[in-house]
């Protein structure tokens, strides 16, 4: 069974020592095992736990210089396995 898409988007700009601590809260979510993202529209709440998949990738281009981390995880179902009895034929 799959689960309906949840997503949060905010976009703002910063100074640095304001991404400096949203990426704190990032640590110490990640940590604590419970990320919460919320502005005026919107809220999620996450929880990382077990191995976490990080990409990162940095780019220049002329002026333009980007940072991007991508942390993702699954999480286990809370199923943890079906009742139902499998049957497999030829």
């Amino acid at each position: 069974m799959r689960q309906s898409k949840n997503s949060f988007r905010h976009d703002s700009l910063q100074d640095t020592k304001s991404i400096r601590k949203i990426l704190e809260a990032v640590t110490e979510g990640i940590e604590k095992g419970k990320l919460v993202f919320s502005d005026e529209d919107d809220k999620i709440v996450m929880k990382p736990d077990g191995l976490l998949e990080l990409k990162l990738t940095a780019s220049q281009e002329d002026n333009r210089q980007r940072v991007n981390i991508r942390i993702s995880w699954q999480e286990e179902s809370k199923k943890k396995g079906s009742k139902k009895r499998l049957s497999v034929s030829s």
